[in-house]
């Protein structure tokens, strides 16, 4: 019978309440030509998608130069940790939550469409990585959610199968990768739903399914 033996974290809207972060930065940057992203559009069209795609996507439709791409880019990564230095702060539930995870002795990792320097510090910020086996960005990738490769790249380095891990997801771009990578799903709504209680109850609910339908199978 499969266990669950590791959970997989996204971060913004999962583990870090930073989706405004980051809508805020792109726009801080596109503003210095004259562009901005409607919170429409990023809640329905960009929402989980990283930076570079955002631009692309720009281009194709609103015609942003492809030369201004790595400026851009870089400016709002800037911004970026503007807003993580002023506003990313621990959160009692998810300290609770990893560390009672941890201490019963499940693989904790971190898989983010974000650059590796703004996940380390927030990890930092949030005082979460001492909790984490490893993190992964979409700099350890080849190709970003909703493409599962960043967590079929999880799953194998805790060299585990799929339906051993679960994966803590809350936007359509990263349920589609967790899905696709054949893992466990628990799908969340803001960060406050990531709990201790809400991830051991998912986790309950996937092992009883499997006790029956094993149990089914030998009948």
């Amino acid at each position: 019978m499969s266990k669950i033996k590791a959970i997989i974290f996204d971060m913004d809207g999962v583990l870090i309440e930073a989706k405004d972060w980051h809508y805020e930065a792109l726009n801080q940057a596109l503003d210095l030509f004259g562009f901005k992203i409607s919170r429409y559009d990023h809640l329905v069209t960009f929402d989980g998608l990283p930076t570079r795609k955002k631009l692309e996507m720009l281009s194709l439709e609103k015609g942003l130069p492809i030369g201004l791409h790595k400026f851009i880019n870089d400016m709002k990564q800037i911004y970026t940790m503007e807003h993580v230095y002023m506003k990313c702060k621990p959160l009692f539930n998810h300290q609770y939550a990893l560390s009672r995870l941890k201490s019963e002795g499940y693989g904790l990792a971190l898989a983010s469409n974000s650059v590796r320097i703004t996940i380390d510090m927030m990890m930092e910020k949030a005082d979460l990585k001492k909790y984490l086996d490893f993190t992964l960005s979409n700099q350890d990738v080849k190709k970003s959610k909703p493409d599962p490769e960043i967590y079929v790249t999880a799953i194998n380095r805790f060299g585990l199968k799929p339906e051993e891990c679960l994966i803590v997801e809350d936007n359509p771009n990263g349920i589609k990768a967790a899905l696709a990578s054949g893992a466990n799903l628990l799908k969340v709504d803001t960060v406050y739903d990531v709990t201790y209680k809400n991830i051991k109850t998912r986790i309950q609910e996937i092992e009883q399914t499997v006790s029956i339908n094993l149990v089914g199978g030998l009948r």
